[in-house]
């Protein structure tokens, strides 16, 4: 098997939340649901104020918390890729896969009663097209592959200032952080 996974570049993101708006977009997502969300971090005072953009959704993990407290076996990790995604008919809307996942990325949907999350547009990655939200980066902060080969070309940590611990689940996406979101 080959772990499918993202690449994200915080040097280069502007926080401009494209990524954002094109998976609410392809997922057809209410306002307020978000799969992949853009969370800004600020400190420091004048004169070395900082800042630094973190978009994350699912980082379909090597352990995912979701899938291990799902009671119905709804969520799951492909065999093929890695990718964790969900059977919505066996979905019960319950929310132990939100209340279990370090990087909140099951989202409960009030207007099905079900959970949803990030499939890594499994829809797309299956014809061998990217996911929406790294096309739809402007910036080109966003890449998917193969996690291996994602971390030989681009190096990066699973591990910045705002994530939780990644010994906790191990996440597939490897970060260059900026000089203020390192460990």
């Amino acid at each position: 098997m080959s772990q499918k996974g993202f690449y994200y570049d915080m040097t280069v993101c502007s926080g401009c939340k494209t990524c954002q708006i094109a998976c609410n977009d392809k997922n057809n997502l209410e306002v307020g649901t978000l799969f992949r969300k853009v969370h800004v971090f600020e400190g420091g005072k004048f004169p070395k104020p900082w800042f630094y953009n973190i978009s994350i959704s699912c980082n379909h993990c090597e352990r995912p918390k979701c899938a291990e407290n799902c009671p119905t076996g709804a969520i799951y990790k492909r065999a093929s890729d890695g990718v964790v995604v969900q059977d919505k008919e066996k979905c019960i809307g319950c929310k132990l896969c939100t209340w279990s996942c370090p990087y909140e990325a099951p989202k409960y949907k009030e207007n099905e009663d079900k959970v949803g999350k990030c499939d890594l547009c499994a829809d797309l990655i299956d014809k061998g097209e990217n996911p929406a939200c790294v096309d739809a980066c402007l910036m080109r902060a966003l890449k998917y592959g193969d996690i291996e080969e994602l971390e030989k070309e681009y190096g990066g940590t699973a591990d910045v200032k705002g994530l939780p611990d990644s010994s906790f689940t191990h996440p597939n996406v490897r970060i260059k952080p900026n000089s203020e979101a390192k460990l």
